[in-house]
């Protein structure tokens, strides 16, 4: 089953990750995060639902994501400007989440499934600027403490029979040189297919311009980015189990992951033999 597939000790594992997990929780009511030169259109209704129709990368929840076979997930943090909690964090794509409360989820799921790795990438802390000693420390102690003897120490070998043996099933991967410790392990490279060199992430997420011509896309009314990204995503599957069987991957990250089954082929890749 998807949710058990990585019980077997002899695995060399290519795992499954979702780009963005947590963009299912976006709130159409929040102000505009990103791009810059959309912020000042945050009092616009109209503006944020296409930001909410666009930003929207993932449809499922995490724990459904993970019931799937996803094993890496993409936290993008975040704090509001005028939040009256200073340290309430959120996620965001574009726009904030509603909740601040899903890495609970992920907890829960991983106790009850202590023979799962999971592979945690805690990254962008925007609006940290001010208070950044405050709230990285805080985000720190909140992940020491929620995941506690979960947590895959950074001096040990990340192999499943390691894991197994320590109870051990969470990975954090920490993207801030400043705040690393035996607890969380240095940043994972996310590539999207132009550079393949030590332990990385191949993103085959679809990325919008940057500038104006964003319009492009955002502006087609009956259009959006999970739809975009599943008529893509069958060629995109294709490539992979194409460049696999030259250059093994670590992690391959994908929008809609329960679509075109993204999972399973990404799965059955462990028990392809490589060329060597």
């Amino acid at each position: 089953q998807s949710h058990d597939w990585q019980s077997h000790p002899d695995l060399v594992l290519l795992c499954s990750g979702s780009h963005d997990s947590m963009s299912f929780d976006l709130d159409v009511n929040s102000s505009i995060v990103e791009p810059d030169q959309l912020r000042r259109f945050s009092r616009f209704c109209c503006v944020r639902k296409l930001m909410f129709r666009w930003g929207t990368t993932q449809e499922v929840n995490i724990k459904e994501q993970l019931d799937a076979g996803v094993r890496y997930l993409d936290l993008r943090i975040a704090r509001k400007p005028k939040d009256p909690d200073p340290n309430r964090l959120y996620f965001y794509h574009g726009l904030y989440t509603r909740s601040d409360v899903e890495v609970r989820d992920i907890n829960e799921w991983a106790e009850l499934h202590r023979k799962e790795v999971l592979i945690l990438s805690v990254s962008h802390f925007k609006g940290f600027d001010k208070l950044a000693a405050t709230l990285h420390n805080y985000l720190i102690h909140f992940i020491k403490t929620l995941f506690g003897p979960k947590l895959l120490l950074k001096t040990d070998k990340p192999i499943l029979k390691t894991c197994w043996d320590q109870g051990r099933n969470v990975i954090v991967s920490y993207d801030h040189p400043a705040y690393q410790q035996s607890a969380l392990w240095n940043k994972i490279q996310y590539y999207y297919g132009d550079s393949m060199e030590r332990f990385f992430v191949c993103g085959l997420n679809m990325t919008l311009p940057s500038d104006r011509r964003i319009l492009k896309y955002i502006l087609r009314i009956c259009d959006s980015f999970p739809s975009v990204v599943r008529r893509s995503l069958p060629k995109l599957l294709q490539w992979v189990q194409q460049q696999n069987r030259n250059t093994p991957f670590n992690i391959v990250a994908s929008d809609v992951v329960t679509r075109s089954g993204f999972v399973p082929t990404v799965v059955r890749l462990n028990g392809k033999p490589l060329k060597g």
